[in-house]
Parts: structure tokens; sequence; C-alpha cells
């Protein structure tokens, strides 16, 4: 051990008293159950639903309501506490609750709230419980939570606490305090595996929640990297990000909550463009409709963004050969005389194209107005503070992938070929694949992140490969067929072959020797992915190879759920294993009123595992035994220090 350390710990446990006690408590923490983790993928700004899932823990407030009061309560009496735990603010304001708010419903509901968080702490150490509860109600908390009841005047004292909370009104402020604690116990730990952007506005509701979670990690998926590119100075990431805000109808909300400078793309879209249907904005069905000047504007821009979309990037893909992509350099392939382009060896023909938007002799050249308008989206853009308090929490609680409790987390795929071996990719003259790749990409991030003031350096290109390169993880497709779907009619050019790692993560020998690849051998190891909505519709299970893998975009955003048919997938892992969890589409917190339930399902899955998993057994205890095994050598310095003198 380093000495300068070992006098370190020696300062701050100076005798072996002080160590053993620290010894007992880590060894008695270490055979704790674990906590209950939940995995969310593909929030994709659906702030409102994301919220409900945390809310409810994933329908794990329910069903530890159904477990504590089982047949004392009834199912209705279940679901409305369910509903004031998850919703208190709400729900104190309520018909269901206001018409029976006595100071007899005060008295029994917060009795039951105490009794209810006791159940729900009992994973945690006093301490731990502490951190959540809130510093102005700690003292009572904690007063009513250790009581004993069965001694009279202990009884009576719990009583005269709940009297006077009544008395001084404090009684709904306790009530709502105390459903907060039960909704942050409920789940330990929180795992988004990748997607936070695009597809509709919320993704800022979505990082502030997250930002201010008590324990959290990412793994970053495609448009999560499409976003941090734009901030570490990648111009095609940040108009391709704001080409798809255009084409789901909420470009003027980023707008308002980033800052960012628009008029110079307005001003050109509504001189050189006209209205596309093409390019006509797909607007939530539940979202206030464009007036008719602001849709007709959006369209407009919509189709500018395109056009310098695919400009930057035949730039992007002629300076970086490496990438292999010249089969996607399609503008300088355009017949303005034939309205064809040819793409691949075929030609097809061309729908509204704006052919006077080109500079025919080099079609990938921004005109001086489109440079404008780049530089001035890009420089208000990182000028963002929120941008940049968001991007530099993704760096510090995010990762390509992450091994958790012996189970391997990534969004997106780990790129294959037909046999299921590795695919590999050459990145500056390294050739990486498996392990390696998504580790190579988490060291161009990071690269690309102290850099700010350069957009085409290699570290910050690779982040829009990692976007619509045909090897790359996070996209796992052949090519990407934007072009084709915005101008040609023929469906065969819109086809976007899949890797063939979709197809075989259903092989548990593939999935196997992936997780062996990430140091992971033991039988109950699982991957757990994010990135392909899985399409319940057709029959599809988010349980792949007899369980070794685990799909949980369910299409949570609204923009999914044609192929979906549900809201979306998260998964729950407690001490005993594994639940996966059905989102039904969440309309509004008074339609969860109306109905007087959360029709959130819990399906358990059988791990094969005997007996409950405790926290030596987890990531967090290897950390803790470490330090156990650390403060072991600090008695034997400290003995051998006593002897000596």
């Amino acid at each position: 051990m380093d000495q300068n350390y070992l006098n370190l710990l020696k300062e701050k446990y100076p005798t072996p008293e002080a160590v053993y006690t620290e010894l007992i408590n880590l060894e008695a923490i270490q055979n704790l159950p674990k906590g209950t983790e939940l995995y969310v993928s593909d929030v994709h700004g659906a702030s409102e639903a994301f919220d409900h899932i945390l809310r409810t823990g994933a329908g794990n407030v329910r069903e530890k309501l159904e477990n504590h009061f089982e047949d004392t309560w009834t199912i209705e009496e279940k679901d409305w506490f369910n509903l004031l735990i998850s919703y208190p603010e709400y729900a104190l304001e309520h018909p269901h609750f206001t018409e029976i708010k006595t100071a007899e419903w005060y008295g029994k509901t917060i009795i039951d709230l105490i009794e209810f968080m006791r159940f729900c702490a009992v994973k945690y150490t006093r301490s731990k419980l502490r951190k959540a509860l809130p510093e102005k109600y700690t003292y009572i908390i904690e007063e009513l939570l250790y009581t004993d009841l069965n001694q009279r005047e202990k009884d009576l004292y719990y009583k005269n606490i709940l009297t006077k909370l009544i008395a001084l009104d404090q009684a709904e402020s306790f009530i709502r305090s105390l459903s907060n604690v039960i909704q942050r116990l409920v789940i330990d730990h929180l795992h988004l595996v990748g997607d936070i952007f695009d597809r509709s506005s919320g993704e800022n509701l979505v990082m502030d929640q997250l930002i201010h979670h008590h324990s959290v990690d990412i793994q970053w998926g495609n448009h999560d990297l499409l976003w941090m590119g734009a901030r570490f100075g990648s111009k095609v990431n940040l108009i391709t990000l704001l080409r798809i805000a255009a084409r789901y109808g909420y470009l003027f909300e980023l707008e308002k909550i980033y800052g960012l400078n628009l008029r110079p793309l307005f001003l050109h879209a509504e001189e050189n463009y006209q209205i596309n249907t093409a390019f006509k904005p797909k607007c939530s069905e539940d979202s206030t409709l464009l007036k008719e000047e602001s849709e007709e504007l959006l369209t407009k821009a919509h189709h500018a963004l395109a056009v310098i979309q695919f400009k930057l990037e035949e730039q992007l893909i002629k300076r970086r050969p490496e990438f292999k992509m010249s089969k996607r350099l399609i503008l300088e392939s355009i017949d303005p005389e034939t309205h064809e382009v040819e793409i691949e060896g075929e030609r097809w023909k061309l729908t509204d194209f704006p052919y006077t938007q080109l500079d025919l002799e080099q079609p990938d050249r921004l005109s001086q107005k489109e440079e404008h308008i780049v530089s001035t989206l890009l420089e208000s853009f990182q000028r963002s503070e929120k941008i940049k308090e968001y991007v530099q929490f993704l760096l510090e609680k995010g990762s390509m992938y992450l091994v958790y409790n012996n189970h391997l987390l990534f969004h997106g795929c780990i790129p294959l070929d037909d046999q299921g071996q590795f695919i590999s990719v050459e990145l500056e003259g390294q050739s990486v694949s498996g392990k390696d790749m998504l580790g190579a990409y988490d060291y161009y991030v990071r690269k690309a992140s102290r850099a700010l003031d350069t957009s085409d350096d290699f570290a910050t290109d690779l982040m829009w490969y990692a976007w619509a390169g045909d090897r790359s993880p996070l996209f796992g497709r052949n090519k990407m067929t934007t072009f084709e779907r915005y101008y040609i009619e023929n469906s065969e050019t819109h086809s976007e072959k899949r890797n063939p790692y979709f197809d075989l993560r259903d092989n548990q020998n593939v999935v196997r020797d992936i997780l062996e690849a990430f140091g992971l051998k033991s039988s109950q190891s699982r991957i757990i992915n994010g990135h392909t909505p899985v399409e319940v519709k057709k029959g599809e299970s988010p349980v792949k190879a007899d369980g070794q893998l685990i799909v949980i975009d369910g299409g949570m955003n609204e923009a999914y759920r044609n192929a979906t048919g549900i809201a979306g997938y998260s998964l729950l892992n407690n001490s005993y294993g594994f639940q996966i969890v059905t989102h039904q589409l969440f309309k509004s917190v008074s339609e969860l009123f109306r109905q007087g339930k959360d029709e959130t399902t819990l399906k358990h899955m059988i791990d094969g595992k005997l007996g409950r998993t405790v926290i030596r057994e987890t990531t967090i205890g290897h950390t803790i035994q470490k330090q156990i095994d650390l403060l072991l050598e600090v008695v034997q310095h400290i003995q051998v220090d006593e002897s000596q003198e």
C-alpha cells in the first residue's frame, strides 16, 4: 500500500477499535440484499412518460404494496394508495381524497406511509436511509420509523407527534415528503441504456431529472452522441439534430429552451424554398396544432436543413475516406436535366428536388448564406449553458458500455458478420472490434470533448460516423437512407439492412461469446440492449436467447408506437432476479386518476438462481471488499506501530 495513502487512513482511523467499528459496519452492509435497479432506454424526449416511470418505480411501488398489505387491503385501496405515493400533489387535491380528508384520515395515512416506508427501507442502512430523508422532516420521520409502539409511553409519544403535525397544518406537506422518499427507496439505482434525445421536445426535462437523480449511469445512444458531437463542434451533427426537430415539429421549442439563433435559417428558407409535403412536420397527436403560417415556415426550414445536412455529410465522407462511405456521395450523382440520381449503379427519379440550391460544379459546397447559417447555429448551440451542463453530465455519468453486477449494458449492437464473428473497423490505423471497438469510441468521444473549437478533427467526425456509419455499434445498419425517403417515391430505395447482430442475438452461443469477450462467464450474466423497438404487434419478444439478452426499447416515444403497439419496456432487477415491465400509453395524470389505477404490468422472469443476491456479490460489493481489505492492512500497521512503542 502507498505510504501516503496509508498515513491518511491511519489519521481517519487512529486506533484498532476505530477500524474494527468500520469493518463491522462494512461487513454488515455486504450481507444486505442488493437494492433494486431500474433499466430504461430510448426515452426520446418523452418526459411525462419517463417521469411516470420514475414516480411509480416502473410499477414497483404497486407491487410492493401488494406484497406488504396483501389481503388486509382491497385491490382498490392499494391502487389509490399507489397513486397517492406516485402523485401526492395531485392526489391531495383530487375529489377521491378531498372528500375524506379529516384529522383521522391524515393520521391513518401517515401511519400507513411510515409503515410502508419501513418495509421499503429494509435493504438499507440507517445512514443510507437518512440521506434520502428531507432535511426539515428528518428528525420526525426517524422518530416515527424507529418507535416501538408496543410500549404504551412510546405509543402516546407517536400519537402526539401526529396530532401536532395535523394541528400545525403540516400533514399534507409531510405526506408529500413521505411519498417522495418512498419513490426514491423503491429504486436504488437507475440505468439509462441510451437515447435521451430527439423525436420529441422534452429532453431538457428528462435531463434535469437525471441530473438530480440520487444514483444513475448512462450508456450513450446514437441520438445522445448526435447532441454531444454538436456540442463538441460537429456541424453535421448539429444540422442533423435540428432537421429531426423540424421533422417532428419541435424546432421552435429548441429555439426557446437553448437560445438558438434560427433567424438566418428562417430567412433563407422563406426566400429559397417552396412547400414540399415530404417535409411537412410530423407533430404529436396530443400536441397543439401548429398555426398554418408556422407549419409552412417549419416545412421550408426542414427542407433547408436537410439540404445543408446532405452537403455537410458528403464533405465529411470525402474528408474521411477511411470511413469507406463513398457509396453515399449522392449529390454529385444527381442529373438536373433528367431529374434523376444514380445510387449504387441504379438510376431513380427524383421528386421535387431543389436543384437551384446546388452548385453543379461542386454539389457539396455550402452557399455563403448556408455557411452563415451553420456558423451562427453552432455558435449559439455551443454557447448554451443548458447544453454545456447536459453534455458535461453525460460525460461524467455516461460511457459506451457498462459492466455492472455481472451484466453487460450497451445501447446498440456489437457489429457481427453473418457467422456471428466480430467485424472490425479501422480507426486512425488501429483495427478494433468487439469490446475494443466500444472502448475506442469512448476514448474518441472524450477526446472530442477537449477540442470544442474544431469541427473536422477525426474524433469529432467519428461522432457522426457513430450516427450513420455502416459499422457503427450505435447505428447497426448498412446505410441511412434519409435522402431517398425525402426524394424517391420507390420504397425499395428506403431499405436499411440491419447488422446480423440483430438476428443473431437470439442465438445463445453468440450471446455467450459476446459476454465472454467482456469478461463475463457466469451463466447468470445478461446483455441489456435498447435501440431497436420491439415489434410486439408482430409477436416479437423483448427476451432473447433464452433470457440471456433483454431488449428494453418498447417504444416509449409516440413516434415508434405504430410499430410496437405499446408504450415501452423497462426492466427491474431486485435481489431475486429480473422482471420485465410493460408500459401502456401514458396519456395524462388526470386520466390515471379517472381510472383510479396505473396499468403498468410486471412479468416475472426465472433466472435459475437460488436465494437472494446480497451486496457482497455486486459491483458495489466488490468496491466495499477492497475497502475492507485496506482496513485490515491498516489494522496490521497500527498493531506493528503499537508493538514498537
